[in-house]
């Protein structure tokens, strides 16, 4: 990893609700809202902003871990901001506290856990998984 990267660091994404992020399951939409699918997916989108200006040439990050409360709903084309703060770097575990927001009401918080492999090691893991 390149210098500089440090606890309490922030990254922030804006959305909007569509229907495609819809709470559904096998093609059937159980609530018109925001799921909770789509949430995670956002969270593990703004905690690898955290980490992509860091990255050497040679790395790459993989997902370890999330935990999501989902607390309220967000409809269709309303704005969701969501905001990652690190809050832990042990390489090459890197952990963020993440909060999601539809207006002023927090809609959803948790933690993504990411690990910092060499890409090498990670095509490893992938290719010979099953062997």
């Amino acid at each position: 990893m390149k210098a500089g990267m440090e606890v309490g660091r922030q990254e922030t994404i804006e959305i909007d609700v569509t229907e495609d992020m819809f709470a559904s399951f096998e093609g059937q939409v159980v609530h018109p809202v925001y799921s909770t699918v789509a949430m995670v997916y956002h969270m593990e989108w703004v905690s690898r902003k955290i980490i992509l200006p860091f990255l050497e040439e040679h790395e790459e990050g993989m997902g370890a871990a999330v935990e999501v409360k989902h607390i309220h709903a967000a409809p269709l084309n309303t704005t969701v901001t969501l905001t990652a703060t690190l809050v832990s770097y042990e390489h090459p575990q890197v952990i963020t506290k993440v909060e999601a927001y539809h207006d002023q009401t927090l809609i959803g918080k948790g933690e993504v856990k990411q690990v910092i492999l060499p890409k090498k090691v990670i095509r490893e893991k992938i290719f010979t998984q099953d062997k």
